[in-house]
Protein backbone atom coordinates (compact mmCIF):
# COMPACT_ATOMS: atom_id res chain seq x y z
CA UNK A 1 0.00 0.00 0.00
CA UNK A 2 1.31 3.46 -0.87
CA UNK A 3 2.13 6.04 1.77
CA UNK A 4 -0.88 8.08 2.93
CA UNK A 5 -1.34 11.49 1.34
CA UNK A 6 -0.40 14.09 3.99
CA UNK A 7 -2.90 16.96 3.89
CA UNK A 8 -2.70 20.41 5.49
CA UNK A 9 -6.11 22.03 6.14
CA UNK A 10 -6.19 25.85 6.03
CA UNK A 11 -9.37 27.72 6.97
CA UNK A 12 -10.02 30.64 9.29
CA UNK A 13 -13.26 29.04 10.54
CA UNK A 14 -12.81 26.31 13.17
CA UNK A 15 -16.03 24.44 12.22
CA UNK A 16 -14.86 24.24 8.60
CA UNK A 17 -11.47 22.88 9.67
CA UNK A 18 -13.10 20.31 11.93
CA UNK A 19 -15.39 19.14 9.14
CA UNK A 20 -12.56 18.72 6.65
CA UNK A 21 -10.46 16.91 9.26
CA UNK A 22 -13.39 14.56 10.01
CA UNK A 23 -13.93 13.81 6.32
CA UNK A 24 -10.23 13.16 5.81
CA UNK A 25 -10.09 10.84 8.84
CA UNK A 26 -12.55 8.52 7.08
CA UNK A 27 -10.12 8.02 4.19
CA UNK A 28 -7.59 5.26 4.91
CA UNK A 29 -5.13 6.55 2.30
CA UNK A 30 -5.00 10.08 3.75
CA UNK A 31 -3.33 11.52 6.85
CA UNK A 32 -3.95 14.94 8.40
CA UNK A 33 -0.56 16.68 8.42
CA UNK A 34 -1.85 19.69 10.36
CA UNK A 35 -4.13 22.70 10.38
CA UNK A 36 -3.70 26.46 9.99
CA UNK A 37 -6.12 29.21 10.96
CA UNK A 38 -4.58 32.17 9.12
CA UNK A 39 -2.73 32.79 5.91
CA UNK A 40 0.48 33.63 7.77
CA UNK A 41 0.20 30.41 9.77
CA UNK A 42 -0.40 28.47 6.55
CA UNK A 43 2.81 29.84 5.01
CA UNK A 44 4.80 28.80 8.08
CA UNK A 45 3.30 25.31 8.25
CA UNK A 46 3.70 24.61 4.55
CA UNK A 47 7.42 25.23 5.00
CA UNK A 48 7.68 23.24 8.23
CA UNK A 49 5.43 20.28 7.40
CA UNK A 50 5.96 19.96 3.61
CA UNK A 51 2.48 18.45 3.09
CA UNK A 52 1.58 16.50 -0.06
CA UNK A 53 -1.59 18.56 -0.48
CA UNK A 54 -3.03 21.80 0.90
CA UNK A 55 -6.79 22.31 1.25
CA UNK A 56 -6.71 26.10 1.11
CA UNK A 57 -9.57 28.45 1.96
CA UNK A 58 -9.78 31.31 -0.53
CA UNK A 59 -11.35 33.96 1.70
CA UNK A 60 -9.32 34.71 4.83
CA UNK A 61 -8.59 38.08 6.42
CA UNK A 62 -5.30 39.88 5.76
CA UNK A 63 -3.60 37.09 3.74
CA UNK A 64 -6.07 35.15 1.60
CA UNK A 65 -5.55 31.86 -0.21
CA UNK A 66 -4.05 33.50 -3.28
CA UNK A 67 -1.73 35.50 -1.03
CA UNK A 68 -0.56 32.27 0.59
CA UNK A 69 0.44 30.91 -2.83
CA UNK A 70 2.32 34.12 -3.59
CA UNK A 71 4.07 34.12 -0.19
CA UNK A 72 5.16 30.48 -0.43
CA UNK A 73 6.17 30.85 -4.06
CA UNK A 74 4.74 29.00 -7.02
CA UNK A 75 7.76 26.72 -7.26
CA UNK A 76 7.62 25.73 -3.61
CA UNK A 77 3.84 25.44 -3.29
CA UNK A 78 2.57 21.86 -2.83
CA UNK A 79 -0.44 20.70 -4.85
CA UNK A 80 -3.39 22.80 -3.73
CA UNK A 81 -7.14 22.39 -3.76
CA UNK A 82 -8.91 25.69 -3.14
CA UNK A 83 -11.95 25.70 -0.85
CA UNK A 84 -14.35 28.50 -1.72
CA UNK A 85 -17.80 29.91 -1.16
CA UNK A 86 -17.53 32.06 -4.31
CA UNK A 87 -20.49 32.31 -6.65
CA UNK A 88 -20.78 30.55 -9.99
CA UNK A 89 -18.96 33.29 -11.88
CA UNK A 90 -15.86 32.89 -9.74
CA UNK A 91 -16.12 29.13 -10.00
CA UNK A 92 -16.12 29.36 -13.78
CA UNK A 93 -12.88 31.31 -13.52
CA UNK A 94 -11.39 28.46 -11.49
CA UNK A 95 -12.51 26.00 -14.14
CA UNK A 96 -11.00 28.02 -16.98
CA UNK A 97 -7.66 27.95 -15.18
CA UNK A 98 -8.11 24.20 -14.58
CA UNK A 99 -7.47 24.56 -10.85
CA UNK A 100 -9.05 22.17 -8.39
CA UNK A 101 -11.61 23.65 -6.03
CA UNK A 102 -14.16 22.53 -3.47
CA UNK A 103 -17.36 24.50 -3.02
CA UNK A 104 -18.56 25.00 0.54
CA UNK A 105 -20.25 23.17 2.15
CA UNK A 106 -17.81 20.41 1.23
CA UNK A 107 -19.24 16.92 0.77
CA UNK A 108 -17.40 13.64 1.34
CA UNK A 109 -17.93 12.61 -2.29
CA UNK A 110 -16.54 15.84 -3.70
CA UNK A 111 -13.53 15.75 -1.37
CA UNK A 112 -12.85 12.14 -2.37
CA UNK A 113 -12.89 13.15 -6.04
CA UNK A 114 -10.40 15.95 -5.41
CA UNK A 115 -8.08 13.64 -3.45
CA UNK A 116 -8.22 11.03 -6.21
CA UNK A 117 -7.37 13.65 -8.85
CA UNK A 118 -4.36 14.77 -6.87
CA UNK A 119 -3.19 11.16 -6.45
CA UNK A 120 -3.59 10.38 -10.14
CA UNK A 121 -1.97 13.59 -11.35
CA UNK A 122 1.29 12.89 -13.22
CA UNK A 123 4.45 14.18 -11.56
CA UNK A 124 6.54 14.57 -14.69
CA UNK A 125 8.57 17.78 -15.17
CA UNK A 126 6.14 18.89 -17.88
CA UNK A 127 3.11 18.31 -15.63
CA UNK A 128 4.75 20.18 -12.74
CA UNK A 129 5.61 23.09 -15.05
CA UNK A 130 1.98 23.23 -16.20
CA UNK A 131 0.76 23.23 -12.58
CA UNK A 132 3.18 26.04 -11.73
CA UNK A 133 1.94 28.07 -14.71
CA UNK A 134 -1.65 27.71 -13.53
CA UNK A 135 -0.72 28.90 -10.06
CA UNK A 136 1.31 31.74 -11.56
CA UNK A 137 -1.87 32.90 -13.32
CA UNK A 138 -3.30 33.76 -9.90
CA UNK A 139 -0.65 36.43 -9.43
CA UNK A 140 -2.66 39.01 -11.34
CA UNK A 141 -2.54 42.73 -10.54
CA UNK A 142 -4.85 43.59 -7.63
CA UNK A 143 -8.18 45.17 -8.38
CA UNK A 144 -8.11 48.98 -8.10
CA UNK A 145 -9.21 50.58 -4.85
CA UNK A 146 -12.96 51.08 -4.81
CA UNK A 147 -14.12 54.70 -4.92
CA UNK A 148 -17.89 54.43 -5.49
CA UNK A 149 -20.66 51.87 -5.04
CA UNK A 150 -23.86 51.66 -7.03
CA UNK A 151 -26.80 51.83 -4.58
CA UNK A 152 -30.56 52.27 -4.74
CA UNK A 153 -32.58 54.85 -2.82
CA UNK A 154 -36.07 56.36 -3.12
CA UNK A 155 -34.94 58.43 -6.11
CA UNK A 156 -33.43 55.44 -7.94
CA UNK A 157 -29.88 54.26 -8.57
CA UNK A 158 -26.95 56.48 -7.71
CA UNK A 159 -23.24 56.29 -7.02
CA UNK A 160 -22.31 56.39 -3.34
CA UNK A 161 -18.81 57.53 -2.46
CA UNK A 162 -17.09 55.00 -0.19
CA UNK A 163 -15.88 57.99 1.84
CA UNK A 164 -19.50 58.38 3.02
CA UNK A 165 -19.56 54.82 4.42
CA UNK A 166 -18.93 54.81 8.17
CA UNK A 167 -19.66 51.13 8.75
CA UNK A 168 -20.14 48.18 6.39
CA UNK A 169 -21.80 45.14 7.97
CA UNK A 170 -22.39 41.66 6.55
CA UNK A 171 -26.02 40.61 6.19
CA UNK A 172 -26.06 37.12 4.66
CA UNK A 173 -25.64 37.61 0.90
CA UNK A 174 -25.61 41.40 1.25
CA UNK A 175 -23.58 44.15 2.89
CA UNK A 176 -25.32 46.99 4.70
CA UNK A 177 -23.59 50.33 4.16
CA UNK A 178 -24.23 52.72 7.06
CA UNK A 179 -23.79 56.41 6.26
CA UNK A 180 -24.75 59.68 7.95
CA UNK A 181 -27.76 59.97 5.65
CA UNK A 182 -29.05 56.41 5.72
CA UNK A 183 -28.32 52.75 5.16
CA UNK A 184 -27.95 51.08 1.77
CA UNK A 185 -27.65 47.39 0.91
CA UNK A 186 -25.50 45.95 -1.85
CA UNK A 187 -25.16 42.34 -2.89
CA UNK A 188 -21.85 40.63 -2.07
CA UNK A 189 -19.71 39.56 0.86
CA UNK A 190 -17.91 41.65 3.45
CA UNK A 191 -14.64 39.98 2.48
CA UNK A 192 -14.97 40.99 -1.16
CA UNK A 193 -15.75 44.58 -0.17
CA UNK A 194 -12.92 44.77 2.38
CA UNK A 195 -10.43 43.59 -0.25
CA UNK A 196 -11.37 46.54 -2.51
CA UNK A 197 -11.31 49.30 0.12
CA UNK A 198 -8.29 51.49 0.83
CA UNK A 199 -6.55 49.91 3.87
CA UNK A 200 -5.31 53.36 4.89
CA UNK A 201 -8.92 54.49 5.30
CA UNK A 202 -10.86 51.36 6.31
CA UNK A 203 -10.32 48.61 8.86
CA UNK A 204 -11.92 45.19 9.04
CA UNK A 205 -12.48 44.66 12.76
CA UNK A 206 -14.22 41.28 12.88
CA UNK A 207 -15.84 38.74 10.59
CA UNK A 208 -18.86 40.97 9.93
CA UNK A 209 -17.74 44.61 10.14
CA UNK A 210 -15.54 47.10 8.29
CA UNK A 211 -15.25 50.63 9.68
CA UNK A 212 -13.93 53.88 8.24
CA UNK A 213 -11.06 54.91 10.49
CA UNK A 214 -12.05 58.55 10.90
CA UNK A 215 -15.56 57.46 11.95
CA UNK A 216 -14.05 55.99 15.14
CA UNK A 217 -14.52 58.16 18.22
CA UNK A 218 -12.98 55.94 20.87
CA UNK A 219 -11.19 52.62 21.43
CA UNK A 220 -11.70 50.85 24.74
CA UNK A 221 -9.75 47.78 25.92
CA UNK A 222 -12.18 44.90 26.28
CA UNK A 223 -12.04 41.30 27.45
CA UNK A 224 -9.63 38.63 26.18
CA UNK A 225 -7.58 41.05 24.10
CA UNK A 226 -10.53 42.45 22.16
CA UNK A 227 -11.21 46.18 21.81
CA UNK A 228 -14.56 47.95 21.92
CA UNK A 229 -14.91 50.51 19.14
CA UNK A 230 -17.24 53.46 19.66
CA UNK A 231 -18.19 55.29 16.49
CA UNK A 232 -18.97 58.99 16.26
CA UNK A 233 -22.71 58.27 16.18
CA UNK A 234 -22.41 56.42 19.52
CA UNK A 235 -22.81 52.89 18.14
CA UNK A 236 -20.33 50.28 19.34
CA UNK A 237 -18.79 47.13 17.94
CA UNK A 238 -15.95 44.77 18.75
CA UNK A 239 -12.46 44.69 17.24
CA UNK A 240 -11.63 41.04 17.73
CA UNK A 241 -8.25 39.93 19.01
CA UNK A 242 -7.64 37.71 15.98
CA UNK A 243 -8.23 40.49 13.44
CA UNK A 244 -6.22 42.93 15.56
CA UNK A 245 -3.28 40.51 15.79
CA UNK A 246 -3.19 40.04 12.02
CA UNK A 247 -3.12 43.83 11.54
CA UNK A 248 -0.47 44.43 14.20
CA UNK A 249 2.04 45.76 11.67
CA UNK A 250 -0.27 48.57 10.63
CA UNK A 251 -1.64 49.71 14.00
CA UNK A 252 0.13 50.21 17.32
CA UNK A 253 -1.91 50.45 20.47
CA UNK A 254 -0.55 51.23 23.88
Amino acid sequence: MSEPLRVLVVDDEAPARRKLARLLSAMPDVALAGEAETGAEAVERIGALTPDLVLLDVQMPVLDGFGVVAAVGVGAMPPVVFVTAHDEHALRAFEVRALDYLLKPVTAERLREAIDRVRSRPRTPAAEAERAARLQALDAPPAPVLRHLLVQDAQGARLLSVEDVELARAERNYVALHTATGTFRVRGTIGELAARLDPARFLRVNRSDVVRLDAIRELQPWSHGDYRIVLRDGSALLWSRRFRAEQAGAFELG
